[in-house]
C-alpha cells in the first residue's frame, strides 16, 4: 500500500514535470520569431525605402558603379512587368512568372518575392528571388 502511494506520487510529479517541460517548450515557440534579414546592417524594410542612389551607396563597388551609370531601358522595363506581376497577384500567393534574357541584371531589394524566368540559351530557368540573393 505504500509502495503503491509512493510510486504514484512519484508518477504524479513526473506527468507535472512533463507538462511544465511543454509549456515552457510552447511559450519558447510563441517568443521565436522568423529571422530578421539584413544587408550590410541595415533591414530589408528599410532597404525597401531606399532609392536606387542610396541603395547604391551600400552596395558594393562593382553593384554601385552601375547603378550609379543609371540603367539601361531593358532593366528598367523588366523591374516595370515585376512591379505590374506582383501587384496584380492575389494577396498571400506568389507572382507570375516574367521571362527575361537579362542574366547580369543586379537584384534589387524590390525585386524580392517575385518569380523570375531566366533564359540561359535553350530554356527559362524558373528562380524565386528571396532575401539571401541580395
Amino acid at each position: 500500500m505504500i509502495i503503491e502511494v509512493i510510486l504514484l506520487f512519484y508518477l504524479f510529479n513526473l506527468m507535472k514535470e512533463l507538462h511544465a517541460g511543454e509549456d515552457a517548450a510552447a511559450e519558447l515557440k510563441k517568443k521565436r520569431s522568423f529571422k530578421k534579414y539584413t544587408y550590410r546592417g541595415i533591414d530589408l524594410e528599410h532597404l525597401l525605402d531606399l532609392n536606387l542612389a542610396d541603395l547604391a551607396q551600400i552596395m558594393h563597388a562593382r553593384a554601385r558603379r552601375r547603378l550609379n551609370r543609371g540603367l539601361k531601358r531593358k532593366q528598367n522595363s523588366f523591374l516595370k512587368r515585376l512591379r505590374k506581376a506582383k501587384k496584380e497577384a492575389p494577396e498571400l500567393e506568389k507572382p507570375a512568372c516574367v521571362k527575361t534574357h537579362l542574366r547580369n541584371m543586379i537584384i534589387i531589394p524590390e525585386m524580392i518575392g517575385n518569380i523570375v524566368g531566366v533564359y540561359n540559351g535553350k530554356v527559362f530557368n524558373q528562380i524565386e528571388i528571396r532575401v539571401i540573393f541580395f
